[in-house]
């Protein structure tokens, strides 16, 4: 056959080539950000480990020394891969298979996992304000307490917290929280406990605990076995969604309620599946390109349009029953503040609104001066539907004439990056997400039969 002739396999190529770059970007982001030698030979553990000489050895090179040994770790693992890709054909394929999946896994372990819990040691020992993202982590930790107080996120200012500490930005983010209420529902019962246990709580550590889950999830919606191996390496080593797992953007969040319910559908739980996809719904919006396609999948078999409303009635309303009850109590507590928050904020319409920027079409409004400053309005809205009413049309007619799984993450990548492209800000984490989604779309399908 002929991978089994090559001398390296293609999953053993992307693997290297994600290696790379998750090492890179993660030594750059040190080389702009440092971090202070003095905090980390302060940490429990981690401090002890090395030597006053090793010390002065491995100082001021790309990262700090304990990142370092995490790279060589990581080295060796991918060279472990390598062995395990040119042993194809002479041990069984489900060792191999298996074998590879477990260093998958490994890697993902030292260079997001151990990363990510390093980063949570470090804003442990110098304040909620440091070593992590904005919104992703500390306005959400600050939300889930004024919930759990009784008190409104979506009506609240944030002046008075630690989220002023934070960052370089326009501040606007001061007056809004922009994500939905399933995020801080999920978080409220999970930070009091952890907070009884051990007297403090680091939102990434739910982020965490649900991006590994998704990644046991994956295979299963892949239709091969090499198919599953990319899918783990391209979700779980994502050079743009690792660097924001560490640092505790919550776009894996909303990834793995998108993918429990495609994984649910695909094991035929149509009513658990639509269930959670009610929970991504209510997660962030970046989660409702999902949803055409979904609920076109849902009426696939049915001859009509009567028929075809009548089946994704039938089998869909637990995703608006979920949505609902989540998000309509906080919309009723205070209208004004949801809609501000969640859309205006985003849109341009706030009077604190988020600036023009980011990687699309917002970079030509800047260069061509068609806003007097980067926080003033400008129509997107106007390019969004001319290119994504048609491009709508379009890949649900594909879904409707190939109901695949494959078609549906299709659809969503490719809405969700054309409306992000033109819209007022098309930031990094966006990039990694459809990343994501396209790497679902390649690699997921009906279980194809392995060869021996």
């Amino acid at each position: 056959m002929p991978e089994r002739n090559q001398p390296l396999s293609i999953d053993a190529l992307v693997l290297a080539v994600l290696v790379l770059a998750r090492v890179r970007i993660d030594t750059l982001a040190d080389l702009v950000a440092p971090r202070p030698e003095e905090t980390i030979r302060s940490l429990p553990l981690i401090g002890g480990l090395l030597s006053d000489q090793a010390w002065d050895l491995m100082r001021q090179w790309l990262t700090d020394p304990f990142s370092l040994l995490l790279v060589t770790l990581a080295f060796l693992l991918l060279g472990l891969y390598l062995v395990a890709d040119a042993l194809r054909g002479r041990l069984s394929d489900t060792l191999v298979y298996r074998a590879k999946l477990g260093l998958i896994l490994g890697l993902v372990l030292v260079t997001v996992v151990a990363q990510s819990l390093y980063l949570v040691a470090l804003r442990r020992q110098t304040g909620p304000a440091s070593f992590t993202h904005d919104g992703g982590v500390i306005q959400t930790e600050i939300a889930t307490d004024m919930l759990l107080q009784g008190r409104n996120p979506y009506s609240e200012d944030y002046l008075d917290t630690p989220l002023a500490e934070w960052g370089l930005e326009k501040r606007t983010a001061l007056y809004h929280y922009p994500y939905l209420p399933w995020t801080l529902i999920t978080a409220a019962p999970i930070k009091v406990a952890f907070e009884a246990l051990t007297g403090w709580y680091d939102q990434r550590l739910l982020y965490l605990a649900l991006f590994l889950a998704t990644l046991a999830l994956l295979p299963g919606l892949a239709r091969s076995r090499t198919a599953a191996l990319l899918l783990v390496m391209v979700v779980g080593l994502n050079p743009i969604m690792g660097n924001d797992i560490i640092f505790g953007m919550n776009d894996s969040f909303v990834l793995a309620w998108m993918v429990l319910a495609v994984w649910l559908l695909a094991k035929g739980k149509e009513g658990a599946g639509a269930a959670a996809l009610g929970l991504a719904l209510a997660s962030k919006p970046t989660a409702w390109f999902l949803a055409p396609f979904y609920l076109a999948y849902l009426a696939r078999g049915a001859t009509g349009l009567r028929p075809a409303l009548r089946q994704v009635i039938s089998r869909g309303w637990p995703a608006l029953a979920v949505f609902g009850v989540l998000v309509l109590p906080f919309v009723l507590w205070d209208p004004a503040a949801f809609y501000d928050d969640v859309w205006a904020w985003s849109a341009g319409t706030s009077p604190t609104p988020y600036q023009i920027r980011g990687w699309g079409l917002s970079n030509l409004v800047l260069a061509l001066a068609l806003v007097p400053h980067d926080q003033a309005y400008f129509p997107f809205w106007v390019p969004q539907l001319a290119l994504c009413l048609p491009l709508l049309a379009l890949l649900l007619r594909r879904q409707w004439r190939q109901p695949t799984l494959a078609n549906l993450f299709y659809g969503t990548a490719i809405l969700f990056g054309a409306y992000s492209f033109v819209s007022r800000f098309f930031n990094e984490n966006y990039a990694g997400f459809l990343l994501a989604l396209l790497a679902l779309a390649a690699l997921s399908g009906p279980r194809e039969p392995e060869t021996a």
